[in-house]
C-alpha cells in the first residue's frame, strides 16, 4: 500500500514538473547544445554547416585582434565595475530602506526597482537625449550654460566616454529581481538575533551588518550575485543603442554580446558566432562558481 502511494505520488510529481522539463529542454538544453555543435562547423546560415574542428576557436583567439585588443578588455572591465558595483549597490540600498517604514519604503522600494524593467532599448533613448552631442543634449545645454564648454562634446560618439557612459546607464537600471531579494532578506530577519550580537559583543551597526545581516541572508546575497552576473554579461545591447552603431565607435564600447551579435547578425557568420557565444558562457561560469564560493553553501561550493 505504501510502495503504491509512493508510486503515485512520484507520478504525479513528474506531471506537474514536465511543462517545465518540457520547456527548459527547449528553450536552454537544444540551443545550448547547437551552439556548441555550430562552433566547430563553418555555417553561414544558408549553406549547410561544414565541421572546421576548433578553427573558430584558434581565431578567435589567436586572430582575432578586435576580440583580444577591445572586446575582452572592455567586457572584464565593464563586468568588473558593473557586477560588483551594482551588488554593493542592491545590497546598501536594499538594507537602507529595510530601516525606514513600510510606507515610504514601498514607494522607493518601486522607484527605485522601475529602470530595471524598462527595456535597455527603451531606456537608452532617455539617456540619448542627456547625451546628445549638440546643443539640443541636457548636458551639453548645461555646460554650455554655464560657461564650462564652449562648443557640444560628442559625449555618445567619443571613445573617450562611451564605456563611462555605459557604465553610468548599466548602474542605474541595474536594480533589479537581486535588489528585492535582498530586500526581502533583510526584512525577514529575526529582531531577536540582533538583540542576541549586541549581547554577545556587536558595538555597531557595520559589525551588525557583518556579523549577523549578511550571514543571516546568504541565499539572497548568492542569488543577487548570480543575477548581477548574468546581468552584467547580457548588458552589452547598451553600447549599441546609446551610439547607434554595431560595431560601437573604435571598439570603445565593444563588448562581447555586440561582437557576437556582430559576426552572427550582421555577416552571418554563425559557426564563429557561436565560438564567441561558448566563451561567453564559460566566463559567466566562472564569475558565477565564484558568487557560489563567496555565498553558497561551504560543503556544496
Amino acid at each position: 500500500m505504501i510502495k503504491k502511494r509512493t508510486r503515485n505520488h512520484d507520478s504525479s510529481t513528474w506531471v506537474f514538473l514536465s511543462p517545465y522539463i518540457i520547456l527548459f529542454t527547449l528553450f536552454i538544453v537544444v540551443p545550448f547544445l547547437a551552439a556548441i555543435v555550430l562552433s566547430f562547423t563553418y555555417f553561414n546560415a544558408i549553406e549547410f554547416p561544414s565541421f572546421i574542428g576548433f578553427s573558430n576557436y584558434i581565431g578567435l583567439l589567436t586572430q582575432d585582434e578586435v576580440f583580444m585588443q577591445y572586446v575582452l578588455p572592455n567586457t572584464l572591465t565593464f563586468a568588473l565595475i558593473v557586477g560588483p558595483g551594482g551588488y554593493i549597490l542592491s545590497f546598501i540600498l536594499a538594507w537602507t530602506l529595510a530601516q525606514i517604514s513600510k510606507g515610504p519604503r514601498t514607494v522607493l522600494a518601486l522607484i527605485i526597482y522601475s529602470p530595471s524593467m524598462t527595456a535597455g532599448i527603451a531606456m537608452s533613448v532617455v539617456w540619448t537625449i542627456i547625451f546628445s552631442g549638440d546643443e539640443t543634449g541636457y548636458l551639453n545645454s548645461l555646460l554650455i550654460t554655464f560657461g564650462m564648454i564652449f562648443e557640444p562634446i560628442q559625449f555618445l560618439q567619443s571613445p573617450e566616454y562611451l564605456m563611462t557612459i555605459m557604465i553610468v546607464v548599466t548602474l542605474w537600471g541595474s536594480m533589479g529581481v537581486g535588489f528585492l531579494a535582498m530586500l526581502s532578506g533583510v526584512l525577514n530577519i529575526d529582531s531577536e538575533i540582533y538583540e542576541a550580537g549586541y549581547i554577545d559583543g556587536i558595538r555597531n551597526r557595520f559589525q551588525e551588518i557583518i556579523y549577523i545581516t549578511i550571514p543571516s541572508m546568504r541565499p539572497q546575497m548568492l542569488f543577487g550575485a548570480v543575477m548581477a552576473v548574468v546581468g552584467t554579461f547580457q548588458a552589452g545591447a547598451i553600447g549599441v543603442a546609446l551610439s547607434g552603431s554595431n560595431p560601437t565607435p573604435q571598439y570603445a564600447g565593444q563588448l562581447m554580446v555586440n561582437h557576437l551579435e556582430d559576426y552572427g547578425f550582421i555577416r552571418y557568420e554563425m559557426g564563429y558566432a557561436a565560438a564567441v557565444s561558448v566563451i561567453l558562457l564559460l566566463v559567466v561560469y566562472l564569475f558565477s562558481k565564484v558568487a557560489w564560493k563567496l555565498f553558497g553553501d561551504k560543503e556544496e561550493a
